[in-house]
């Protein structure tokens, strides 16, 4: 098994080209042609985790967080990424980063927190721009659904749980061949019209190549018009808001919160004493999702790193679980999924708590 294998099929678990632009994903430690025969799955990397893959002779891991966010001008073991980034080199283990791009995913790290807690008709809380894009095309009427067929075939006309989505309508089309020109119809020189069939369809952005090139294989003409745009999405974004299956007072569902989330300590705003049923969140540093909990007016917003002005807020009520609790499981959600893609590769998650932050 090599590095790509196993980097390829993650990558379609989270596309790379959704991490925000300030992140650092994908291969930032090793060589994709490298063999591997063991993986582990942390949330941090720290001299602990890579210890712990050395002694156990793991040569990938998989990390939530990067190691490496900014450039690094030298590497003599200052610091504790320095000295991993030398000692993962020395003892060939290659490391990958899923992150941000995870967190944006339909099914991805906000949707899997929302699952652990039982939520219901989940949607997106913010979602992200650029990720969805609109192909309009125009094709000869009688080659319109090869045109449109094969653009089905490399994912585009996605909407939900709906496949072949395309919106169709016919009109005129004019042009006139130049004199080294091709036309697959008419004459060069005169001006020509014939009926056509306007195709518009959507795709994810990480599709956008695939789509292009269908569209040009499979269109008749010589120099194909069409055109690309960015659209509004409501299926790829930050956070998550859900209902809960039945209301919960809100001291009780602090306890179960702190139950299915594995924390001992919860920051809050003023108990506004109302029921819990719409449930907004960002797992991480989500304090800046506020705004938008309001906007869908759920009763409670839950995340962390949260300021102190934040719990003056009076019209939700506000829960920081910490910013390790809150990502904690996405460990679970990267083994799950390895597991069902590479059943016969040894997967584990690393023993080692990575969360830097110390109750007394």
């Amino acid at each position: 098994m090599k590095v790509k294998d196993v980097t390829n099929a993650v990558d379609k678990l989270a596309y790379p080209e959704y991490a925000e632009n300030y992140d650092n994903v994908g291969l930032l430690i090793g060589d994709y042609d490298n063999n591997i025969s063991k993986i582990l799955i942390t949330l941090d990397i720290t001299e602990a985790v890579l210890k712990e893959a050395i002694d156990n002779k793991y040569n990938l891991i998989i990390s939530y967080h990067p190691i490496i966010f900014n450039g690094i001008k030298k590497i003599i073991g200052s610091n504790y990424r320095e000295r991993i980034i030398i000692s993962a080199i020395k003892h060939d283990i290659s490391i990958y980063v899923i992150h941000t791009n995870l967190d944006v995913m339909p099914n991805g790290t906000n949707y899997y927190i929302g699952k652990r807690l039982g939520l219901i008709k989940q949607k997106i809380l913010i979602p992200k721009l650029g990720c969805i894009k609109k192909l309009t095309t125009y094709v000869p009427k009688k080659y319109a659904n090869i045109v449109r067929t094969s653009l089905f075939k490399v994912g585009a006309g996605n909407i939900g749980n709906y496949d072949y989505c395309s919106f169709n309508f016919e009109g005129i089309g004019s042009f006139m061949g130049k004199k080294d020109s091709n036309p697959f119809i008419g004459n060069k020189g005169e001006i020509n019209f014939k009926e056509e069939t306007c195709i518009n369809v959507i795709f994810p952005i990480h599709k956008e190549r695939l789509v292009i090139e269908a569209l040009i294989k499979n269109h008749p003409y010589e120099d194909v018009a069409y055109e690309v745009v960015d659209i509004n999405n409501q299926y790829f974004g930050l956070g998550t808001v859900g209902f809960l299956k039945e209301s919960m007072s809100e001291k009780y569902f602090f306890s179960f919160l702190k139950e299915k989330m594995c924390t001992n300590n919860i920051r809050h705003s003023s108990f506004l004493n109302k029921p819990i049923k719409k449930v907004a969140l960002i797992g991480g540093s989500g304090s800046f999702g506020l705004f938008y909990a309001k906007e869908v007016n759920a009763d409670i917003f839950i995340s962390s790193d949260f300021k102190y002005h934040h719990f003056f807020e009076t019209n939700i009520l506000i829960a920081d679980i910490g910013h390790y609790e809150s990502e904690q499981f996405t460990k679970d959600l990267i083994e799950t999924y390895l597991r069902d893609k590479f059943p016969n590769l040894v997967i584990f998650k690393s023993k080692i708590n990575t969360n830097p932050v110390n109750y007394y």
